[in-house]
């Protein structure tokens, strides 16, 4: 535990998020964010959902929900409480979970005097009129924070942990419709496509 860590939740100043999804690519954090960590949380499951039903395109999301016996990698994000609110609007329509610290293994410890939260999609809002589709400019993003993070093998785990990856792909990338993509190399390209063969039905638009 770092000292800041330490110095702002003996303060009630620090709060906790795991990311599974964009938030695990630091490249998408802001730059007051006192910390990051690699981590795993048991308990959960992730999978994409489509979108709500909103203007815009139809682009799947990801999501959590509790499953007894899963597991899954991630990144703790320490952040100042006054924070908080702000990674609320960046997370809209998902509801901030308060989660046990002992659900999570992380290289940096948490505070026990620090909340610790993740972020489930709001699943009582009607769908998309349209079918989902897979952004590559945002599932860019998320295998490069796991690639970061956790290397080769987390990339590999994140698509056989994540349910329904049968979702088509919307290739993106020339013309990015996530607004926070990023740069990725063609040794990443290469890596992704080679990674994402293994998807339950690789159906690519």
């Amino acid at each position: 535990m770092t000292d800041e860590i330490a110095k702002l939740a003996r303060r009630g100043e620090l709060v906790a998020y795991f990311g599974y999804g964009s938030l695990v690519n630091r490249a998408t954090l802001t730059a007051s964010v006192v910390d990051a960590s690699p981590a795993r949380l048991t308990g959960w499951a992730r999978r994409w959902l489509p979108r709500p039903d909103m203007p815009g395109f139809p682009a799947a999301l990801l999501t959590v929900s509790r499953k007894e016996g899963a597991a899954m990698d991630g990144l703790v994000v320490f952040d100042r409480r006054e924070n908080i609110e702000a990674v609320d609007r960046r997370e809209a329509r998902y509801h901030r979970r308060e989660i046990d610290p002992a659900e999570v293994s992380a290289t940096t410890a948490i505070p026990s005097d620090c909340p610790l939260y993740v972020y489930e999609a709001m699943e009582e809002l009607p769908v998309h009129r349209e079918p989902p589709r897979i952004l590559r400019s945002y599932l860019n993003v998320v295998m490069q924070g796991f690639l970061f993070e956790h290397g080769i093998s987390g990339v590999e785990r994140f698509v056989a942990e994540t349910a329904n990856f049968d979702v088509p792909i919307h290739e993106d990338a020339h013309a990015p419709v996530y607004p926070r993509h990023v740069g990725v190399s063609q040794a990443e390209c290469d890596l992704f496509h080679s990674v994402l063969v293994s998807r339950t039905a690789p159906v690519i638009d």
